[in-house]
């Protein structure tokens, strides 16, 4: 059939044919190049030349001599000035145990310990035996009236209120065993019994963590306040699964205070935040009003990284460079407690602008990308398709003032790592747990985390700040 259709055909037709279909051809070879390149590109990244998690590099982990970090010349271990920590003799130790030697090393003659003329110590740090648990009976008692024989029944203590109940030490125990250390609650339950004797099933674990919430609600809330109202706070968004679909877990930090929240929206984001908000550049952020924004530079030089190694583009390098001195010089400053030099950060603005429009430049000279071929011979619309380097030093270009705000307002970090820190064993819970199987379960996770890692902050010793009432640790919070 076809061949009979060419035979039809003139010989300028035929020649116009395959011309159209070279051309055709053409075209398609060019987009599957363009689609191989990019993902060549996408397998060349890992954690260290873009935002992926180290967890998904793999068996092919990048090593660790190639690591963002720069040497430093210096020494490794402790620097000088470094106040280190070690173990050391006390004074008056728990118990003492004496030796004497039986006998004379030079002629063997008997000793006693009435013959002692002196001594050397060494002392041993061990744990003490884990003793079973302490059962204290309260007893209320009821008395008579001498005058009108009534009876009156004393009261017992506040938070007693079961025949039989476990105490705030072993829920303390417990809940910052499973929510801090995240053990599985089987295995917390034969943790408690081989340490303490005490015989949990796991519904009661679960059961005092619930108690927890309830309790360190009002505490959370006062956090979540003084996040919003912080001058500088740190925000950050993680996928989490909670009955098997995927919700979001938000992160709003300090240095001092963490607060967690689980949302069915990535979107869902926290109101009433006033002051300069670091971030990873996630566009919604943008939208919240009357905040200043701070970029995260780490992001920033991993996707650097990845243009240079990858892509090698030396406008990368240079803006990496840059990047990494104005961090070194603003830290030194923050040190010292005095303003970087206003002649240095306007050197480092025009250094930043230079290297900017030398990568616009660059990639405007570049030959346009062949657009992805579209479904159904539709013609594509949209703008025209942009390589990665020349997104990134657009974005680096309009975000000028975000990304260099450190250099003007020492508050303000070179990362977002505080906001990743927080977030960091979050995902390690669930990399346990695989996922919460209820709502309930997430949100319970999210206050009893906010509470711990905000106690972590403060100083406070974990297990005794879950033993106390929550309410006479509210006046304690510092915010900076």
């Amino acid at each position: 059939m076809i061949l009979e259709v060419l035979a039809h055909l003139s010989r300028d037709e035929l020649i116009n044919l395959l011309v159209a279909q070279e051309a055709h051809h053409g075209a398609e070879i060019a987009a599957l190049t363009a689609r191989l390149g990019e993902l060549e590109r996408r397998l060349g990244l890992n954690s260290r030349t873009s935002g992926k998690p180290p967890s998904s590099d793999g068996l092919k982990k990048p090593p660790r001599t190639r690591s963002l970090r720069q040497p430093s010349g210096k020494k490794p271990g402790g620097q000088k000035g470094h106040k280190g920590e070690t173990l050391c003799q006390v004074a008056e130790p728990d118990a003492t145990v004496d030796h004497y030697p039986k006998a004379c090393s030079r002629c063997a003659s008997a000793l006693t310990p009435d013959m002692a003329a002196g001594y050397s110590a060494r002392q041993l740090f061990d744990l003490p035996k884990p003793q079973p648990v302490i059962v204290t009976e309260h007893r209320a008692h009821r008395c008579r009236c001498g005058q009108c024989g009534a009876e009156t029944r004393a009261s017992f203590p506040e938070g007693v209120a079961a025949p039989v109940q476990y105490g705030r030490r072993i829920v303390a125990m417990a809940v910052y065993l499973l929510q801090y250390h995240l053990l599985p609650e089987d295995r917390l339950a034969e943790l408690m019994g081989d340490l303490f004797g005490v015989k949990l099933a796991p519904a009661t674990i679960a059961g005092m963590s619930r108690s927890c919430v309830g309790r360190f609600r009002r505490f959370v809330d006062v956090v979540c306040e003084q996040v919003t109202a912080a001058p500088v706070k740190h925000l950050d968004e993680t996928g989490f699964r909670v009955g098997g679909r995927t919700q979001w877990l938000h992160i709003a930090a300090t240095a001092l205070l963490t607060f967690y929240r689980v949302s069915a929206k990535r979107g869902s984001l926290l109101a009433g935040v006033i002051g300069i908000v670091v971030h990873d550049h996630w566009k919604p952020y943008f939208t919240m009003p009357g905040v200043l924004h701070a970029l995260c530079n780490a992001h920033h030089l991993r996707e650097l990284q990845a243009l240079i190694e990858i892509e090698k583009e030396a406008w990368a390098g240079k803006m990496q460079r840059l990047l990494r001195r104005a961090c070194h010089a603003a830290n030194l400053a923050r040190k010292r407690g005095v303003p970087l030099n206003p002649d240095l950060v306007e050197r480092f603005r025009r250094s930043y602008d230079a290297i900017t429009a030398e990568a616009i430049a660059f990639h405007e000279a570049q030959p346009p990308l062949a657009p992805p071929p579209a479904k159904g011979g539709a013609k594509r619309r949209g703008r025209k398709r942009r390589r990665t380097g020349h997104n990134l030093v657009l974005r680096l270009q309009a975000r000028k003032e975000d990304t260099l705000r450190f250099l003007i307002d020492p508050a303000v970090p070179f990362t977002n790592n505080q906001a990743e820190q927080d977030g960091r064993m979050m995902k390690l819970k669930q990399k346990i747990s695989g996922g919460f199987r209820s709502q309930q379960g997430a949100d319970d996770f999210a206050v009893i985390r906010s509470f711990i890692s905000t106690a972590r902050k403060q100083g406070w010793n974990v297990i005794q700040a879950l033993m106390q009432d929550p309410e006479t640790l509210i006046p304690r919070l510092r915010m900076a």
